[in-house]
């Protein structure tokens, strides 16, 4: 037995110094947005940003404000109120009044076969005139400049897909634990640094900001093709990279931000739903993940404490490497790297969100999005 746990210490601490550095490296090659140069007139061509709404009064105001005020010469903002029970509609029909170039449309019925989110950004492309189209969140803030450099990156690197990782607000102790092992996660399982080698299966979107050309976002068969996945910002990636077309992934730094939830309890409830999603509804995978998460992140600790000699040096090795890479993590989301220290509890936390939304999932036979009910069966024969 001291054979064993030596040997899985050693190939736990391999794992993390080898990894750690690979994603350094990585994350280290990805464009930054402060380092583009801003395209000039003649090099912008029309662009649509198309916003889905549903009940962001709070929100919306600040965030709109941003999306309409963008340097750019020829764009349009189409909003899209997706029957919303608060004073949503109302605003988006007062900045219309001051704004010629936001579009507003409201929803009153979800017809059947779609998910809100999807059905809503389908209709807002509808009434898009844009050669370029920008998908983004209703809590989203955008810098001035965002339009300009965000084109000016895609015509430079030839891509048809860019994903910019936004900056994300972060309050408090739970949050920032949270979030930052979150983002670690979200690092190792998708690397974004692979998504612009055309050799590479990897793919990535995010629904803070991608931006895609129209005739690739039309080849791929729309948010048509997305109109019940959960998690449709990912798979939008997907489709982009599976049919062919060029994408990539760019650092956004705090020109692309959002405050995602406020505190904890609405972080776990947000992943809740998305989660088992993006485990593709498949229990093995969500049980295999939590007991990945487990080994890897809180079983070196537990052994420093309870093992000795080389396993305890391995476990020693495992512990600080993985603490650091999530130290590192949290810096670059301008969080004290302190926060690497909470890397066996982020670890516990997440897996209790992994195992939540499964059996939440399942218990209930589907997920509750937008106020609306999706059967599990429906939601599985959907996904992409």
């Amino acid at each position: 037995m001291h054979y064993f746990w030596t040997g899985l210490l050693g190939l736990v601490a391999l794992t993390w110094v080898i990894t750690s550095v690979r994603a350094v490296r990585g994350m280290s090659s990805l464009p930054r947005l402060s380092q583009v140069t801003p395209a000039p007139d003649d090099d912008c061509p029309t662009v649509s940003i198309l916003v889905a709404a549903r009940d962001e009064a709070k929100k919306l105001p600040a965030a709109l404000a941003t999306l309409l005020a963008q340097n750019y010469p020829r764009y349009e903002v189409i909003a899209v109120n997706d029957r919303s029970n608060d004073p949503t509609g109302q605003i988006l029909d007062e900045f219309a009044r001051t704004h010629k170039n936001l579009k507003v449309i409201h929803l009153t019925e979800l017809p059947p076969g779609w998910l809100g989110k999807p059905h809503a950004l389908t209709t807002a492309f509808k009434q898009a005139t844009g050669d370029w189209l920008v998908f983004t969140d209703a809590d989203v803030h955008f810098a001035p400049d965002v339009l300009r450099r965000t084109v000016a990156l895609v015509q430079e690197r030839h891509w048809d897909h860019l994903t910019a990782m936004a900056f994300i607000e972060l309050k408090g102790f739970w949050e920032k634990t949270v979030v930052t092992f979150f983002a670690l996660g979200f690092i190792l399982s998708l690397e974004p640094w692979q998504v612009s080698n055309p050799r590479s299966r990897h793919y990535m979107g995010m629904g803070a900001f991608q931006l895609l050309r129209r005739s690739a976002y039309e080849a791929v068969g729309t948010h048509r093709r997305l109109a019940m996945e959960v998690v449709d910002d990912v798979k939008l990636g997907k489709l982009v990279k599976r049919a062919g077309f060029r994408s990539g992934v760019a650092l956004s730094e705090e020109r692309i931000r959002l405050r995602w939830q406020d505190g904890v309890g609405n972080i776990i409830r947000g992943l809740t739903k998305n989660s088992f999603a993006f485990q593709g509804y498949n229990p093995g995978v969500t049980l295999f993940l939590v007991v990945a998460v487990l080994a890897l992140h809180v079983l070196p600790l537990v052994a420093v404490v309870f093992t000795s000699g080389l396993t305890r040096a391995l476990a020693v090795v495992g512990t600080l490497t993985v603490m650091l890479f999530h130290a590192h993590t949290a810096y670059h989301s301008r969080v004290s790297p302190l926060y690497g220290l909470t890397n066996p509890l982020g670890a516990v936390l997440t897996g209790y969100i992994m195992l939540r939304s499964m059996v939440v999932t399942l218990w209930r036979g589907g997920v509750v999005w937008r106020d609306t009910f999706y059967p599990l069966e429906d939601l599985r024969k959907g996904m992409v």
